[in-house]
């Protein structure tokens, strides 16, 4: 059945990727505007719909710099209640700037984390600031090029490569796979934790990379406890082979899902759309479950948290470059300190 909805679909994707090439090629050739600011910006995003891990790679950048640098986020606060600018302040919550952001702003207490449709908008009201920022990180961007930032860092899966997809709608590319030129590095994302190098070069080869181009390779590290709202914690060890109830609201909960049940936890799994906005039916069937335990992700726990008051944990990851993390660290640093001392 999808198979044929696929099919069906073909005509709308050449379509759609006729009207996404040509923007690109106008914006290529300065026929539409793209601003450049004179400060250091990092665009992180993809070519697919959802699913690539782009807020832990936002977050190991924000660890990678924050303690050198003012650092600013910039999203757009997807489902987010509120329009236009916002920065995030002790009023902000899941409905006023988004669930990413939110849970930038419940992490990082050094950084300033912002919210904005137009991106021109929202870098231009954050150089407004008393406070300026030293380097801002744009957070799912890469088509958004009414901007034109100094780095880009393009995010494909492992088991979900670009180069193996096609365009919406009958795939989940928003823009053509050529898109992928404007990146300066490409990291293959949710890796096996080992991959050997013979491995990564078959793959940097699969993706065509052009010579201006560096391909990192990323992994998933889960931690090894689940914390709830007052960082009270349980160790995953003390779970094995008990049943909980697993709530996500994430593109792709697979790896999740993997790692639990490899870790011998048993899982009732309620899984809901990328984004989802719990309602209140949503919190009844999830604590009909008799479950003594409900584990989310971390993203999830931000939309989660007041509307279930016991019982809910969550399982933090983080994100490991495989093999060249030095390399990879000292890209960013170099691009970050040539352009602050530039300014």
């Amino acid at each position: 059945m999808i198979a044929l909805l696929r099919k069906i679909a073909k005509p709308f994707s050449l379509l759609y990727g006729g009207v996404t090439t040509v923007r690109n090629v106008l914006y290529d050739k300065d026929v539409f505007k793209s601003t450049r600011f004179d400060i250091p910006i990092i665009n992180v995003g993809n070519l697919s719909v959802g699913g690539t891990g782009k807020t832990p790679h936002i977050e190991y950048l924000v660890r990678l710099l924050q303690d050198d640098y003012k650092v600013a986020t910039l999203s757009r606060g997807y489902k987010r209640k509120t329009k236009g600018f916002l920065l995030a302040d002790k009023n902000a919550s899941v409905l006023t700037i988004g669930d990413e952001p939110y849970q930038y702003f419940q992490k990082f207490k050094k950084i300033q984390v912002a919210v904005c449709e137009k991106r021109v908008e929202g870098v231009s009201r954050l150089l407004e600031n008393s406070i300026k920022p030293d380097v801002i990180l744009l957070d799912d961007a890469f088509q958004h090029r009414k901007i034109q930032a100094g780095l880009a860092i393009l995010l494909t899966p492992y088991n979900d490569l670009f180069v193996d997809d096609g365009m919406l709608p009958s795939g989940n590319l928003r823009e053509s796979k050529q898109g992928a030129s404007r990146a300066q590095l490409i990291v293959v994302t949710k890796c096996p934790a080992v991959l050997t190098e013979e491995e990564q070069f078959k793959i940097a080869q699969r993706l065509n990379v052009q010579l201006t181009q560096t391909v990192y390779f990323s992994t998933i590290t889960y931690d090894t406890f689940i914390y709830n709202k007052v960082l009270e914690k349980i160790a995953l060890q003390d779970l094995v082979g008990k049943k909980i109830t697993l709530v996500t609201g994430i593109a792709n909960p697979k790896p999740l899902v993997s790692f639990l049940e490899e870790n011998k936890i048993v899982i009732s799994h309620l899984e809901f759309s990328d984004h989802h906005h719990f309602s209140s039916q949503d919190i009844s069937v999830i604590l009909e479950a008799e479950n003594s335990v409900i584990i989310t992700t971390e993203k999830d726990f931000m939309r989660l948290k007041d509307k279930i008051k016991t019982k809910l944990y969550y399982l933090p990851i983080q994100v490991t470059i495989i093999n060249n993390e030095v390399d990879f660290n000292l890209r960013i640093k170099k691009y970050v300190e040539q352009n602050t001392r530039n300014r």
